[in-house]
């Protein structure tokens, strides 16, 4: 279990400033209201910043505010007001996990033969066009700017009428990359289809592999959706899927066109 609370009080008090004193001597004054309060609202009470918190914290060999409330209330197991920071506690690992998942399971769907074939389109295409929507836009944005700086020519647009207009207008030499998490947008789903009208190669990064855009793509890479949403009501889930893939893709995207500049010179 460690040094108790005052132990380590004991232990470090030498090395705290006379801020940091006065709000160990605070807390020590106000335990039993310790676990209600936040770091601001403890920041608040005692008037001092959270910034002292956060070091005085440090200095007693904790990671954080939290991580002392989480120690109290081990130390007084049979005290009922610091039960609440296991709800609390249990709550963010909650959110922790969950992105964790997404992030873990994303990666073991990705298969490294098609980031292979990916990559290589990606090589071979005079012309990139980054075709997304809503909150996956930035996630085209980043693809965008990675391109350009390893000196590929990338285009992203996100307005409906523009992607239909060109998507209509493309070259049999240029590529299209969809990065959408439902892979639903209509304007995405009607571009996909221009593509492959024309024959034009696309690719898609999203977490539905049964949506109309995978159907219409050629390359598809797909990651993991969690089922858990903290904004049911509005349709912003997590990116941090399509982040993972996209990072993957560009970091592989970098290797070959490093290798490809170096046979070149030998």
């Amino acid at each position: 279990m460690g040094s108790s609370f005052l132990e380590r009080i004991e232990e470090n008090e030498a090395s705290l400033s006379s801020s940091e004193k006065y709000l160990i001597q605070y807390i020590r004054n106000h335990l039993k209201e310790i676990p209600r309060l936040s770091i601001v609202q403890l920041s608040m009470e005692a008037n001092v910043s959270t910034a002292t918190i956060v070091r005085a914290m440090q200095k007693l060999g904790y990671s954080g505010y939290t991580s002392l409330k989480i120690k109290l209330k081990e130390e007084h197991a049979e005290d009922k007001q610091f039960s609440v920071v296991e709800t609390v506690n249990h709550k963010i690992k909650e959110a922790i996990l969950k992105n964790e998942r997404e992030v873990t399971q994303t990666i073991s769907m990705l298969d490294s033969g098609m980031i292979e074939d990916t990559v290589q389109k990606m090589i071979y295409a005079q012309r990139i066009m980054l075709f997304a929507r809503g909150l996956s836009e930035m996630i085209a944005k980043e693809m965008m700017i990675k391109l350009q700086l390893l000196g590929k020519y990338s285009e992203m647009h996100d307005d409906p009428n523009i992607i239909r207009k060109i998507s209509q207008t493309l070259k049999p030499t240029d590529l299209v990359i969809f990065v959408s998490l439902n892979g639903k947008t209509e304007e995405l789903v009607e571009a996909a289809e221009n593509c492959r009208t024309s024959r034009i190669s696309t690719i898609t990064l999203t977490t539905n592999r049964q949506s109309p855009l995978v159907e219409r793509s050629e390359l598809s890479l797909i990651g993991y959706k969690s089922k858990i949403s903290y904004f049911p009501d509005y349709e912003v889930h997590s990116r941090m899927p399509l982040m993972v893939i996209e990072r993957i893709l560009l970091d592989a995207y970098a290797i070959r066109v490093q290798e490809k500049g170096r046979s070149l010179t030998n």
